[in-house]
């Protein structure tokens, strides 16, 4: 039997193939992350920098929350036969 962790990747891996919606959220995190990670590499971060980094950050978390939303959906339905 399949651990919930397994189910949680096989179903994110469904939802990459087959939901368009899934797909741009999963987009949109890559681009938060991305953009994170650019703000990060500076050796000094000013108050705009700081306000940017914060909002990409909730950015890149409500997005996170929608795709867990989508899995869970996903979960709560029943099996195919």
């Amino acid at each position: 039997m399949p651990t919930l962790n397994r189910m949680n990747q096989e179903i994110r891996e469904q939802l990459l193939t087959y939901d368009q919606e899934f797909q741009k959220l999963s987009q949109l995190h890559s681009e938060y992350d991305t953009q994170l990670r650019q703000l990060k590499q500076a050796a000094y971060l000013n108050l705009e920098d700081l306000q940017q980094e914060a909002t990409l950050k909730k950015l890149k978390l409500r997005v996170k929350d929608a795709m867990e939303q989508h899995v869970a959906q996903r979960l709560r339905q029943p099996a195919p036969r």
